[in-house]
């Protein structure tokens, strides 16, 4: 039996979700939506399904992004007609209690519920996943682009540190080889000062000298 197929206003009507908006998506998420000969866009009930999935989790607060990333890594969204939904809500249902027919409807919605938060705990997994998975493949590069950095900021403190040290070395001995001049400058004065002592003659002398003549 051939699938049904929907026209895009069919396919809007269906799944409550503008025609512009379903092209949108088209292009954004790079889905592969079929055209006839005619060359307009045609949908399948898996189709449906699946954008009533994605209306779903953007609904939920999800960007088509995030979307596009399961998408991209092979993943399919999971999903499940309302009318599946119902059905096993009514096959629990049925034989239970008479008044089951009218808490059938609140049951049902309990149930969607239910399938919607797991969808979405479930779409939040997948999401975890693939984000380990790429920070796992890129770890190597991760480190080694952090070592980099590292070495480099090592690098550049080190050469700071040994440049202090070297002005603080230079200055010292400057410092040191000037009051070494100073000191050596100082002895030679001393010296000179104590030659011409000795070379002046004594008042001893001087009075002997006086008497000679």
């Amino acid at each position: 039996m051939e699938e049904k197929r929907y026209m895009i206003s069919e396919a809007a009507e269906r799944t409550g979700i503008e025609a512009h908006v379903l092209r949108y998506w088209e292009e954004e998420l790079n889905l592969d939506i079929q055209r006839n000969e005619m060359g307009h866009r045609y949908y399948t009930e898996r189709q449906l399904e699946m954008l009533k999935q994605i209306k779903e989790l953007k609904d939920s607060g999800f960007q088509l992004k995030a979307v596009k990333t399961v998408l991209d890594n092979g993943l399919q969204l999971q999903t499940e007609t309302p009318q599946s939904v119902q059905g096993e809500a009514q096959e629990e249902a049925a034989g239970t209690v008479e008044n089951a027919a009218v808490k059938m409807p609140d049951n049902t919605q309990e149930i969607a519920m239910k399938r919607s938060e797991d969808k979405l705990a479930q779409f939040e997994q997948i999401i975890g996943d693939i984000v380990t998975r790429s920070l796992m493949a890129n770890n190597g590069k991760l480190g080694e682009d952090i070592s980099n950095i590292v070495t480099d900021r090592v690098s550049n403190k080190v050469i700071k540190e040994m440049d202090y040290m070297m002005r603080v070395r230079e200055e010292a001995e400057d410092d040191r080889f000037k009051k070494l001049d100073e000191t050596i400058r100082g002895v030679q004065k001393s010296n000179k000062e104590a030659a011409a002592f000795r070379e002046r003659p004594s008042k001893r002398e001087k009075r002997r000298g006086l008497f000679r003549k």
